[in-house]
């Protein structure tokens, strides 16, 4: 029987384990999206994880979300980078940068410029600016020409992840971010061929996908999908037929691995399960749900066929997850109020377990 700490390989990449780190926004960037030396220290602490997947890293100016968020789409971020992936490297681990474009989740005050989308509608409810939160804006609809370059930046902010250590790059396809509005039936009302069918509808993430694993490798690119998620208000009407669609699509890439939210009836990502001939990653619980990912879940789904789980606010304050979930260790809670507060304190100060002299 698989356990969590089983090997895995992924694309010639050996994981000591199956615990997987899952992307988290932490908003601790310095000015200009750099990295800074708590953000090393940080990664660093959990590099026990089989993999660490980083928080959401903005593939252009044009892509940044939140404020206080890294980037990877200068000589500037991938410089600051390197010594995050070097100290993970150091501590025996190994990690995906997760590029992710915010497109209509985004304001003019955090980047200067209109948020773009599939179409012109807004998200539901307040985005982050520099000045707190504000309701979402009215987003600039791509013309049919500047579609392809949204693709584009993705492998381009691989190009520089690879330039910067990470060992491969994850593409945020889930959430209500800019893929996920192309994949929505709601956020996307476009009548070319990046929208209306189901076909259409997938195209920019396969795009996506193509460009990064033409400059990543395949086997160095994975992707992060909610089906039926309804993050800042996007709606999918099809989830069945869309995600069956969108990885028959990514399954003749080959791609590295594709990440699963908990979004959906289990029976439909067990269906999933079976069309997709790679490795896959659950992560069981829903993003800011009432309920983080704990052993027994973890182990529910390896039983499933998930190769790998994803745990999130289990890792904030828990460096030393996995250690804990080997030996059945109390999981100490997480302070939900640092969690975007800035600073080290809630990001560096959770101790390993202390035991018992």
């Amino acid at each position: 029987m698989t356990t969590l700490f089983d090997r895995h390989e992924i694309g010639g990449l050996v994981l000591p384990n199956r615990v997987v780190m899952a992307p988290m926004t932490r908003v601790r960037a310095a000015a200009g999206g750099l990295a800074t030396p708590s953000m090393a220290t940080y990664y660093a602490q959990r590099a026990t994880a089989g993999l660490i997947v980083t928080e959401g890293v903005q593939p252009s100016a044009a892509g940044q979300s939140n404020p206080g968020t890294p980037g990877l789409h200068t000589g500037e971020q991938v410089a600051a980078w390197r010594p995050v992936t070097d100290a993970v490297h150091a501590n025996g681990g190994r990690v995906f940068a997760q590029l992710m474009h915010g497109g209509r989740v985004s304001h003019p005050d955090t980047t200067g410029t209109r948020p773009v989308g599939p179409s012109a509608v807004p998200a539901a409810g307040d985005v982050f600016t520099p000045s707190g939160p504000q309701p979402a804006p009215v987003p600039r609809a791509l013309e049919t020409a500047e579609v392809p370059g949204h693709a584009r930046s993705y492998a381009e902010a691989a190009r520089r992840a690879l330039d910067a250590g990470f060992d491969g790059v994850e593409l945020h396809g889930a959430n209500g971010y800019l893929i996920s509005q192309f994949l929505s039936s709601n956020a996307n009302l476009r009548t070319d061929s990046y929208g209306g069918t189901v076909a259409n509808r997938i195209r920019f993430a396969v795009e996506a996908a193509e460009e990064t694993a033409a400059v990543a490798g395949a086997a160095r690119t994975g992707i992060r999908l909610s089906p039926g998620g309804s993050f800042w208000g996007v709606e999918e009407t099809d989830v069945a037929e869309l995600y069956t669609a969108l990885l028959r699509e990514l399954a003749r890439l080959e791609l590295a691995y594709v990440h699963l939210e908990a979004t959906v009836d289990e029976s439909v990502l067990l269906d999933l399960r079976r069309r997709w001939p790679g490795t896959l990653i659950v992560n069981p619980s829903v993003p800011m749900g009432p309920k983080q990912t704990g052993r027994t879940d973890a182990e529910h789904w390896l039983g499933l066929g998930a190769d790998l789980v994803s745990f999130g606010r289990a890792f904030l304050a828990n460096p030393d997850l996995v250690e804990r979930l080997r030996n059945r260790l109390p999981i100490a809670p997480v302070d939900e109020a640092t969690f975007y507060q800035g600073g080290d304190d809630g990001y560096l100060t959770y101790p390993a377990y202390q035991y018992a002299m």
